[in-house]
């Protein structure tokens, strides 16, 4: 049977998840997924435990990454898929982008102690199972937590975007070593959820030709925090630039997730799905 309902983007509490590796592959099973990915934040520390629970369930599984790139003065992500997890220049280079989580979480302390919320870094300590990957999520979570904003997408339009107290740029990976990694370690890069990014229609498009040109090969299609009418303008995109389109959920946590693993619109029948294109590497 072929396969349609492919998860192929997720967290776990190895990066901003709140769920287990082994709660997530559980969930995925129970909703139907036929083919899963953990794709955790700059991270794959989660991926052994993950591929054995998805093993254990009889679900198919790829290995997952999404790492953090600086493009056009924008954050973007990168999804790597069906690498090889022993990769030792795909480790090396997700450690030194996980590097400057640390400063950046403590500047972000500062900002919103400076408006009056106190202990805010180790509020969000509490949050972040992984120390190395402190992340805004885990401030949103630390400051619902206390009652300051009712839920955390309040706290990110009040505090974490730019402009705001909480808000801290950060220099991540590059385009072209993001998808280096990836693809020398024998896996395909996929731009994950491009509806999401600041980037006008001249940047949009110097993004997909640079990616393209390093050696990128998909891009997310249907997700979590895609429109319909973005299903169909990244479709698009994916036939313009010849890429394979990608589905995955972006699931977090059951609280504050839109979408739940598995619960998307199946891709366009027109489109490649890109786990065709790693299939061999396929668990």
């Amino acid at each position: 049977m072929p396969i349609q309902n492919a998860d192929l983007h997720c967290h776990s509490i190895v990066s901003d998840g709140t769920l287990t590796p082994e709660e997530l592959a559980a969930r995925a099973a129970a909703n139907g997924v036929q083919l899963w990915s953990l794709t955790d934040h700059d991270e794959i520390g989660g991926q052994q435990r993950a591929a054995a629970a998805a093993r254990a369930l009889g679900l198919k599984y790829l290995t997952g990454v999404e790492i953090s790139v600086t493009f056009a003065d924008e954050t973007v992500h990168v999804i790597g898929l069906g690498f090889d997890e022993q990769d030792a220049q795909l480790r090396e280079g997700l450690a030194a982008t996980r590097g400057g989580r640390g400063a950046r979480a403590r500047d972000i302390a500062a900002g919103l102690a400076a408006v009056g919320i106190a202990d805010a870094y180790e509020g969000a300590l509490k949050y972040a199972r992984n120390q190395e990957l402190v992340s805004r999520t885990h401030f949103a979570r630390f400051l619902v937590e206390t009652g300051v904003c009712r839920d955390t997408g309040e706290v990110f339009r009040r505090y974490l975007v730019e402009g705001k107290p909480g808000f801290v740029p950060h220099r991540w990976a590059t385009l072209k070593d993001a998808v280096r990694w990836i693809t020398q370690a024998g896996g395909v890069a996929v731009i994950a959820h491009p509806a999401r990014y600041r980037l006008s229609a001249n940047e949009e498009y110097a993004l997909f030709t640079d990616f393209k040109a390093h050696g990128g090969r998909g891009v997310e299609v249907v997700t979590g925090s895609h429109t319909p009418s973005e299903y169909v303008t990244y479709a698009e995109t994916a036939r313009e630039f010849g890429l394979a389109a990608s589905r995955g959920s972006d699931f977090h946590s059951p609280g504050e997730s839109h979408t739940d693993l598995g619960q998307l619109p199946f891709l366009h029948g027109a489109l490649t799905p890109v786990w065709e294109l790693v299939a061999d590497r396929v668990r």
